[in-house]
């Protein structure tokens, strides 16, 4: 084929895509702007659908090799813009200096420099948004990859010069569906979200931004399905995220440890290609339900390697320590707060549960954040509290090698000898010990009570 007809050819295809992109939709059945919007996963109302048109035009008739980032910060606080009320940030600085109080006396680990403060959806999105951006790209990165193979392998040989010459203008479409896509998540993220560690890594950094902040709108909401008052509630989340500002604070290689496991991470996930090419061949255009499902449902990425299944078992066990540490660290702080307990398990069950913009983070970008041992953890930080105290159990965060181990986890006792303190309280087998700490887990027991461990399995 010479030079001319691939011209032609890529001229085409030119041609199909700027009427794909035209905002008009296309003929005889084919998929219209609104179905296009549900198929990117946003709202369907005019104002975003031509934001989202002229974002691929642009890409369209100026193809770059990256993506353009700054579509996902624009998507996303326009989503949040939309969030309605912002809440009243009142009861939130009235809560602050109590909650400093009470940490004092939980922990030695002290306040933070940078005063806690409150943030509307849109400043969350503003301040988290690159950081999600960091955790993104590489996988973004893999489906651009996949995608081309997909098409070359699937494009008849006569036209595989004109994808070669639209392959950056593919390329950047591509890209800007996906961080359109990311920026949509990010955007409905800042309506779930309670405060700036809601999910349970450091998003923010910088001067200003690590004393703790929590957003009024979110915590109005979480505290409408509980019993007690909002300005309760409100003081509980006040403690619980003064405690985790405390603790990245402090343990300064903490938040590039976990921000460096993530994006290792997610470097390694490849897209099922295979997958791809046979769901192509399969695919309706005319159902926006199909490549929903396909972009957003994670279905593109297969299951873990055993790498992956090493690093993300690693990155669960530091989260749990995190959540661990922090639920232990604000129960004793929150102890004056009547019904604290029940505020407590409410957060535990929806951190385990995770809301829905979480889980379309998850399948989209593979970011799994469940800190799955959470009450082992918590039940071992407390622990070792008991058995020492809090100087012993707060200094093990002033480096990683020094934290419990996923088997001093399951076996706590070795954790103890390792601390020099299994002899300060009553000396107990492996198993039997594990048992009873399994008791106290069910909230069978309380602490120092019932050590003969009997009733109950160790914990393996």
């Amino acid at each position: 084929m010479g030079a001319d007809e691939h011209g032609k050819d890529f001229e085409e295809l030119q041609r199909i895509l700027r009427e794909m992109l035209s905002g008009q939709g296309l003929p005889e059945g084919g998929m219209d702007a609104e179905q296009f919007a549900k198929a990117a996963g946003i709202p369907a109302d005019p104002a975003t659908l031509q934001g989202l048109f002229a974002t691929l035009q642009g890409a369209m008739r100026q193809p770059s090799e990256g993506i353009d980032w700054s579509v996902t910060r624009r998507t996303a606080i326009e989503v949040a813009g939309s969030g309605g009320s912002s809440g009243d940030p009142a009861p939130a600085m009235r809560a602050f200096p109590v909650a400093t109080l009470w940490l004092d006396e939980a922990t030695e680990i002290g306040a933070t420099p940078d005063a806690p403060r409150t943030l509307t959806r849109i400043e969350w999105v503003q301040q988290t948004v690159d950081t999600w951006i960091g955790f993104a790209e590489p996988v973004a990165e893999s489906i651009s990859r996949a995608l081309m193979e997909a098409l070359q392998s699937q494009m008849p040989e006569e036209l595989s010069g004109a994808l070669q010459g639209a392959a950056p203008m593919l390329r950047s479409v591509g890209g800007a569906l996906f961080a359109v896509q990311l920026g949509t998540i990010v955007g409905k993220l800042s309506g779930e979200v309670l405060s700036a560690g809601d999910i349970g890594i450091p998003l923010m950094s910088g001067q200003g931004r690590e004393g703790g902040a929590l957003l009024p709108s979110g915590v109005e909401a979480f505290a409408e399905g509980l019993e007690q008052d909002s300005e309760t509630v409100t003081l509980y989340l006040a403690v619980r995220e003064l405690a985790h500002a405390r603790l990245f604070r402090h343990a300064k290689w903490l938040r590039l440890h976990l921000t460096t496991a993530i994006t290792d991470f997610a470097r390694g996930i490849r897209i099922d290609t295979d997958l791809l090419e046979e769901t192509a061949r399969e695919l309706d255009p005319s159902s926006p339900e199909q490549i929903q499902e396909l972009i957003s449902g994670g279905a593109l990425i297969p299951p873990k390697t055993e790498a992956q299944q090493a690093a993300h078992a690693r990155l669960e066990t530091m989260l749990a320590l995190v959540e661990g540490w922090v639920d232990v660290v604000t129960a004793d702080a929150a102890k004056r707060i009547p019904g604290a307990e029940g505020i407590a398990e409410m957060v535990r069950r929806r951190r385990a549960a995770g809301g829905p913009a979480e889980h379309a983070l998850s399948a989209l970008a593979g970011l799994e954040l469940r800190p799955r041992r959470l009450r082992d953890a918590a039940a071992v930080w407390r622990l070792v509290a008991e058995r020492s105290d809090a100087a012993t159990r707060d200094g093990l965060w002033a480096h990683p090698d020094l934290l419990p181990t996923a088997e001093e986890l399951d076996h706590p006792a070795r954790l103890l000898e390792r601390l020099g303190i299994a002899g300060a309280g009553p000396s107990l087998a492996d198993d039997e010990f594990d048992a009873a700490l399994a008791q106290l887990l069910d909230g069978e027991l309380p602490p120092h009570e019932g050590e003969d461990g009997e009733g109950s399995e160790g914990r393996s």
